[in-house]
């Protein structure tokens, strides 16, 4: 029954030509090609969105501070006694968790932080969300 077998196939090696295994790494590299700055630009995209939630917290931190003694504070260290925290500090630009807030005239304020991607956040309280600069 075997040497039926062979005698069909005629008895030639199988396997893959070098020819085949170089366009199957081929394949292999343009998908890595395309695969891997997706995904550096995914992990960017969540240190800005763990900054922007940061932001977005100190901001709750901050009204809450209004509330409960009649003005805005400008020291994050205030709000952190009051319950915010930082998410991971490995978000921020050097590895350290820092916001920075502005009081003007009591009024109002401005948070502003820097992610890890470099990219400068600022969130006022005038505007009530996210902007280029403080007004």
């Amino acid at each position: 029954m075997l040497s039926r077998a062979r005698a069909s196939f005629g008895e030639r090696d199988q396997g893959f030509t070098l020819i085949e295994l170089l366009v199957v790494i081929i394949i292999i590299g343009i998908l890595a090609a395309i695969a891997i700055p997706v995904f550096l630009n995914q992990r960017q995209k969540g240190w800005d969105a763990a900054v922007k939630s940061d932001l977005r917290n100190a901001a709750t931190a901050e009204e809450t501070w209004l509330t409960e003694k009649s003005v805005y504070t400008s020291a994050v260290a205030d709000l952190q006694t009051d319950g915010f925290k930082y998410s991971d500090g490995g978000n921020y630009d050097a590895g350290v968790a820092k916001l920075t807030a502005t009081n003007t005239a009591g009024d109002k304020y401005c948070l502003v932080a820097k992610s890890k991607s470099g990219t400068t956040f600022t969130y006022d309280s005038m505007s009530g969300g996210f902007a280029g600069a403080c007004s």
